[in-house]
């Protein structure tokens, strides 16, 4: 998401030179079309404030400027283009608006509304006018009176020019750039979120809701049946109490789903091990960690490796796998490795764009090495935060 201005360094034009190089025609023209394109832009800009703005009381005056906000982008991409055939200053693109965290037409129209980007391109277009006149004069009449130091006239005008390309139609500065982040990430966190809610409803219904349905079933028939046919009846009974047995292993399963006691009571080594003691490949954890992250950085660290460590089960095909875990100063990084046939991918539906995705909300990083016929390398890597500082409340897993 974020976008970067290439150093000044680096697109710093030839000096200027008394004879007429290529370079010094491309910045001539560029002076001469910057009248042409002012005008476009200037009617643009002003047309759009002055239909959009009055507008504003009635409904179709916001997105009347919403739209606009749209077409200077497209403005301010032509010009950045024109900049750099011209003056060789190489601008990156502004990131796309975006739109994740904002549903709905309403949601879109603000985020249109209150785009960075948009409107410093039109003060940019609003500006270049004026602009455009001077340079073109003063090309125009230094084409025939000031021949031999023109050069130097293109270049300081050129100069300007650049400044306004990368003061105006730069992406936008970091600030801007990280609000944009955590709106995608704030995204991302609430449809994780849904996603968990709607997979432990389901597990809940289909799973234990049910065994407990048929159990409360049985055990009235068995009732029903216990003065007429006891012998009957305690048979109800045994496999009443054998369905109270599978839905009490459903519920513990769909509670370390959640959140494992073993993680709150004895932290992400033991955790780990659980987890590898159940996989059906040979795992071998090696956990260096001087002290407990905070609650929310360990589940998602605890449910990341147990992801991994299903795929292993799974698709892998491997006959061994690591688990490494330890910290490197703020940062918490884990490494999942297995002897596989390889070839996992962020969009081989194993749930690994998910895991990206998740990761990524909390400032974290994956990165998969997998090529064909393995090994795969997986590396995680996600914020430390202590745990003494985590405002998290901590609570009994085990509380029934």
């Amino acid at each position: 998401m974020t976008a970067s201005t290439t150093p000044l360094h680096d697109d710093r034009p030839p000096p200027a030179r008394f004879a007429y190089d290529a370079h010094t025609w491309k910045e001539i023209a560029h002076l001469l079309v910057n009248l042409p394109v002012g005008m476009l832009g200037f009617v643009y800009t002003v047309t759009v404030l002055a239909i959009g703005v009055p507008l504003t009381v009635t409904v179709v005056g916001l997105p009347l400027l919403a739209t606009g906000l749209l077409g200077a982008r497209l403005l301010g991409r032509a010009e950045r283009a024109r900049a750099r055939k011209l003056l060789g200053v190489r601008v990156d693109e502004p990131s796309p608006m975006p739109m994740i965290g904002s549903p709905g037409f309403f949601g879109r129209l603000w985020s249109s509304l209150k785009d960075p980007v948009g409107w410093r391109t039109m003060l940019y277009s609003f500006i270049r006018l004026p602009w455009g006149v001077l340079t073109f004069a003063v090309m125009a009449t230094g084409l025939f009176v000031a021949w031999p130091v023109l050069p130097f006239i293109a270049r300081g005008l050129t100069n300007a020019d650049r400044m306004m390309v990368r003061g105006l139609l730069s992406p936008s500065d970091e600030l801007e750039r990280r609000i944009a982040e955590l709106e995608s990430d704030r995204g991302v966190v609430v449809d994780t979120a849904a996603a968990d809610l709607r997979r432990i409803e389901r597990d809940l219904h289909d799973g234990a809701q049910a065994r407990l349905v048929a159990l409360a079933m049985g055990l009235g028939l068995a009732k029903e049946k216990l003065t007429e046919d006891p012998e009957a009846a305690a048979r109800m009974v045994d496999e009443a109490h054998g369905e109270v047995k599978v839905a009490l292993q459903e519920l513990r399963d769909l509670a370390r789903g959640i959140h494992p006691a073993v993680l709150t009571d004895r932290g992400l080594n033991a955790a780990l091990s659980s987890l590898a003691a159940r996989c059906t490949v040979p795992v071998k954890v090696t956990a260096d960690l001087p002290a407990r992250p905070a609650a929310a950085i360990e589940g998602i660290a605890y449910f990341t490796v147990s992801e991994l460590l299903q795929n292993i089960s799974k698709h892998s095909g491997a006959r061994t796998a690591s688990v490494e875990v330890w910290r490197t100063d703020d940062r918490l990084l884990i490494q999942v490795e297995d002897d596989g046939r390889g070839g996992a991918r962020l969009d081989g539906g194993t749930g690994m764009a998910g895991l990206a995705d998740r990761l990524g909300a909390v400032d974290g990083i994956f990165v998969i090495d997998s090529p064909e016929g393995g090994p795969t390398t997986i590396t995680a890597e996600l914020p430390w935060r202590d745990r003494a500082t985590d405002p998290t409340p901590q609570h009994d897993a085990r509380r029934r």
